[in-house]
């Protein structure tokens, strides 16, 4: 009979670690095609004559509707099942691939980036929602460190995968690729992964979901758009204070309302509030570095879009193997040192990368960006390892939800702020003396648009001060991003929790163990 128990409970087990796997394949689509954009993008302007605001969309179409919608996904995997949702978001973001491999317009591919990011913010949250269920208190480090490096063994899979397709086919074949990758994420959620869900969670609130989109949206369009047509244009004002609006109107309806998807409540718990913070200010620096390097691989020193995949490699060894790390470091020390820590390395990677010069070779960018990618996994994991610990398990949804919507707004602001402070740095440092008005206009837009009118008018000149004030915007944002990570780091160090993950995990969620069924819903 022990035997025959045994078995059973090993069984359980096994299944939970297979059912573990379908996730970091499921997380694995989302990397891979972040990662695949960021490459493409110099290629895509070229071909397609996208500005470098249109570039932004391009990126921030799918932050925006991937932050936006991650609340009400996390509700509906509670209401309706996590596993169900989670292939639907899987079918979803198939969908959105194909409308992008099939585009001719770059309004087009904007919204098939859009389409796609409906598809994202279903699978995140509801990957990150089970591992309460499947995996205890001190194994949820490790299940969220293995998500995480699912996640990030996208990034150098991208870049290399496609830029071996753009050598050989048309831009829209990185958007095919997904196929394949969506196809094994189904097919393991379908047969490892168990249905959970949670009927007493709170419905899904559609005028709290048109004020969230309608709020992120306005907010950076006028972040993207201010570059241009100024800060003072009235039409930049307006859409400030619409989010301003609608963002107030989001809290003021998530207080008045019995079980809102924005739980308010959530952000009263001081571990949840001050982790998810941490976590947010680590992507809105990684969001940043991710769209700025690329465009300075391939414009500035020359590589294709294998090369630059390849030469991004640094970063993302350096992500895995602290992702890796990070966990027992964080039972061992405490997460408020772990992350302050992390922040720290991250400070000094950017700060390093700030000195970047056009005559420095690819080793020094080599350098820092493995210093970058260790800085990243050790201050992102413990945070969000640290905030999923503090949920209950009936709020698992809907704070899981909520933290990766946090996150994913600080990634859109930083595409978005970072991205128009490089456009104003370069186009103020770009000399275009002696050109055409039309001409010089377009060469503003980009440093991939300055190159192709070198290309055109025969002006080394003109290359030389693409590249020069290209590296010179690219060092002020990693100046930004390093003076954020540094402020980060000191408000961690300030009033982070420092108690050990596991043993936090343990005292914390017992009460949400040992609670009735009936109190689930309270």
């Amino acid at each position: 009979m022990v035997a025959v128990i045994q078995t059973e409970e090993t069984r359980r087990d096994s299944r939970r670690w297979w059912a573990l796997g379908a996730l970091v394949a499921s997380m694995l689509v989302l990397g891979f095609d972040m990662t695949i954009l960021n490459v493409a993008l110099p290629t895509m302007a070229e071909q397609l004559g996208a500005t470098t605001g249109q570039q932004q969309w391009m990126a921030d179409a799918y932050v925006v509707v991937f932050a936006a919608l991650m609340l009400p996904a996390g509700l509906l995997g509670d209401r309706f099942g996590r596993r169900r949702m989670l292939i639907a978001g899987l079918v979803v973001f198939l969908a959105g691939s194909l409308l992008g491999a099939l585009a001719g317009d770059v309004n087009v591919v904007i919204a098939a980036r859009a389409v796609m990011g409906v598809g994202a913010a279903l699978i995140t949250p509801l990957a990150m929602s089970v591992l309460p269920s499947l995996f205890t208190p001190d194994e949820q480090g490790k299940a969220i460190g293995l998500v995480s490096t699912g996640s990030a063994l996208g990034l150098p899979l991208g870049p290399i995968i496609g830029g071996w397709l753009l050598d050989h086919f048309w831009w829209g074949s990185v958007f095919l690729i997904n196929v394949p990758m969506v196809a094994i994420g189904i097919t393991a959620c379908v047969l490892l992964l168990p249905e959970t869900r949670d009927p007493a969670s709170p419905q899904v609130d559609t005028l709290s979901t048109a004020f969230t989109v309608g709020g992120l949206g306005a907010l950076i369009y006028a972040i993207i758009e201010a570059p241009d047509r100024g800060w003072g244009d009235p039409l930049i004002l307006a859409m400030f204070a619409g989010a301003a609006v609608l963002i107030t109107g989001l809290v003021l309806r998530s207080r008045r309302v019995r079980r809102p998807m924005l739980d308010m409540t959530l952000l009263a718990r001081r571990g949840f509030l001050l982790n998810t913070v941490a976590a947010t200010l680590v992507m809105f620096v990684l969001s940043g570095l991710m769209f700025v390097l690329p465009p300075y691989l391939q414009a500035v020193l020359g590589n294709d879009t294998l090369g630059t995949g390849v030469r991004m490699l640094p970063m993302v060894l350096g992500l895995s193997v602290a992702a890796k790390l990070a966990p027992p470091v964080a039972t061992r020390f405490g997460a408020r040192a772990t992350v302050s820590a992390g922040l720290v390395v991250l400070a000094f990677a950017a700060l390093l990368g700030s000195r970047t010069t056009t005559g420095q070779g690819y080793g020094y960018t080599a350098l820092w960006l493995t210093i970058a990618g260790l800085g990243f996994g050790f201050a992102l994991v413990p945070s969000m390892t640290g905030a999923l610990a503090t949920l209950p398990r009936d709020r698992a949804g809907s704070g899981s939800g909520l933290l990766m919507t946090l996150r994913q707004v600080g990634s859109a602001i930083g595409i978005a702020l970072l991205g128009s402070l490089l456009a104003n740095v370069f186009r103020d440092r770009l000399d275009v003396t002696g050109l055409p008005a039309p001409a010089a206009h377009t060469a503003g837009d980009s440093v991939v648009a300055a190159h192709l009118i070198a290309q055109k008018t025969g002006s080394a000149h003109l290359a030389a001060s693409a590249n020069s004030a290209y590296v010179h915007g690219m060092g002020v944002v990693l100046l930004v991003c390093g003076i954020a990570a540094l402020v980060s780091a000191l408000l961690a160090a300030a009033f982070l929790p420092n108690t050990p993950v596991a043993r936090r995990t343990e005292r914390e969620q017992a009460p949400a163990v040992a609670a009735p069924a009936g109190d689930a819903g309270q």
